[in-house]
């Protein structure tokens, strides 16, 4: 899950308020307070193919971005001054006595103001019966109520008067790309997507971002309640361990956090160990389809995300992962969902792990199969910068085992730059695995990691020629035929 930039919801400081002529020409201030109507704080946003979220465009953006927006004088700023926010605009108001208010904003609901953060309905600074009910300057050009609002006025025996009333908008009051449009250089990208694990908001800024990198850090804490650390990622993912070098931008050094993904509870140190909220989806797919009682080897099984749903679905697991530190938190993780003794956890390399206990429970629990008990193996391999490679750990896995009934079902992530990067893993895997894989595999668009980057997931049977080591004839490769499994995800499959 990727959140996007939003903002605390809170009170706005008034002024006074003034009276004018319901043929009062409105001031242009107005024209873009109902910009961006209905974005919740923080809330999450479930991303298929975009990493980044891109800023709404209205007509009123294109008529005057700067009508409401911090004042010219924050930008540039890199040490946070809240102060220098502060700013008065102007806003039209009814003056309605506070008995009716209740009655009248249901007929009113779509001339009132809408946009989030602004409360639609304050108190009279001036008569104590009386309050004044904000209304959205879209809904009444030139500072006149349209015909249907006079009519509901009318039957509650209010004036059609409009009247002006000065808002002072704090810090507070701003959004949270609002204050980085302001700060940041004039016609760059002021935005960028980040991740929330637990309490830690997880950020890749671009170079142009870092010299205001504490500001964007303090300012994400400041409008997304909950989190309390904000990290900036300064390398790339080490591909030994899969984690990688960062930076506390603002709060709290604490890494430890605890998240809950698909229904289960994970602890972990998301400084130590790998962990990608962008992945919940494809975490549930893979669980979905095992049933009770079937077998799971996770070779790069880091915190368990695959391992520990499945183990809580009644599945036997063995997970392995190369960090000691994913090791750790596999096992506490283990305990914490109770499933400690469905899944046999490990500490080696994944190509080790293929060797020895896969081979080892492989050759027994295919012959082990009957007609009454008949569970599927699957094998997942989530490392898509090398897990191609390992793939030919399977070249006569089983060599000299007798052959059983079944065969397991492998699960293999890889990236691709190709520009048909669902035939380009498939390639690559028939290449390491030395054998076709013709008609028994098929391809899964996981996520759009970066331009031109794919995360794709192979999953095939695992040649019998392959596992017991008989020889399999050269075949032609033909072209991967796309077919559509559901809006989100797409498949592509060889056909048969």
């Amino acid at each position: 899950i990727l959140w996007r930039f939003g903002f605390s919801a809170r009170l706005l400081k008034t002024n006074h308020f003034r009276t004018a002529a319901s043929n009062t020409s409105f001031p242009a201030v107005w024209m873009l307070l109902a910009q961006y109507p209905g974005r919740i704080p923080g809330s999450f946003a479930k991303v298929q193919r975009n990493s980044f979220f891109t800023m709404p465009e209205t007509v009123e953006d294109k008529a005057d971005p700067e009508l409401y927006s911090p004042p010219p004088r924050v930008r540039g700023m890199t040490q946070l001054d809240r102060e220098a926010f502060k700013r008065t605009i102007v806003v039209p108001v009814l003056k309605v006595q506070k008995e009716i208010i209740g009655s009248l904003l249901k007929p009113l609901k779509h001339t009132l103001l809408q946009r989030p953060g602004l409360k639609r309905v304050i108190e009279d600074p001036d008569d104590e019966n009386s309050r004044l009910v904000m209304l959205d300057p879209h809904k009444i050009p030139e500072f006149s109520l349209g015909g249907s609002e006079q009519e509901v006025l009318k039957q509650f025996n209010i004036p059609p008067v409009v009247s002006k009333y000065d808002l002072e908008l704090t810090y507070e009051s701003f959004k949270l790309e609002e204050i980085l449009r302001a700060v940041l250089p004039e016609g760059q990208e002021v935005t960028s997507g980040f991740s929330r694990v637990g309490h830690i908001a997880h950020l890749n800024l671009r170079d142009h971002q870092l010299p205001y990198r504490y500001l964007i850090g303090q300012v994400i804490i400041d409008k997304n309640p909950g989190v309390t650390s904000v990290v900036n990622k300064t390398s790339i993912i080490d591909s030994t361990y899969r984690n990688f070098e960062m930076e506390v931008l603002a709060g709290e050094s604490n890494l430890v956090t605890k998240v809950k993904e698909n229904n289960t509870t994970y602890e972990l140190d998301f400084s130590k160990v790998y962990w990608n909220p962008r992945l919940s989806t494809e975490h549930g797919r893979i669980v979905e389809l095992l049933k009770p009682g079937d077998v799971l080897f996770d070779v790069f099984a880091g915190v368990g995300p695959f391992a520990i749903p499945a183990a809580k679905k009644k599945c036997r697991v063995f997970a392995n992962d190369l960090n000691p530190e994913s090791y750790t938190w596999l096992l506490h993780n283990c305990k914490l969902n109770k499933v400690g003794d469905k899944i046999k956890a490990f500490n080696m390399d994944g190509r080790d792990f293929l060797l020895g206990p896969v081979r080892e429970e492989l050759s027994k629990g295919l012959l082990l199969q009957t007609e009454e008990q008949k569970p599927s193996f699957h094998i997942v391999m989530n490392l898509p910068a090398l897990a191609l490679e390992f793939l030919a750990a399977f070249r006569h896995l089983l060599a000299g085992a007798a052959r059983g009934a079944a065969l397991p079902t492998v699960h293999c992530y890889a990236f691709s730059k190709h520009p048909e990067p669902a035939l380009d893993v498939w390639q690559r895997a028939e290449a390491s695995l030395g054998a076709s894989l013709r008609a028994c595999c098929s391809v899964h668009a996981v996520r759009n990691v970066a331009p031109n980057k794919e995360m794709m997931c192979l999953s095939f049977q695992l040649p019998a020629d392959v596992l017991y080591g008989r020889p399999c004839p050269a075949e032609e490769k033909p072209a991967c035929k796309r077919q559509r499994t559901s809006k989100d995800s797409s498949e592509e499959t060889l056909p048969s």
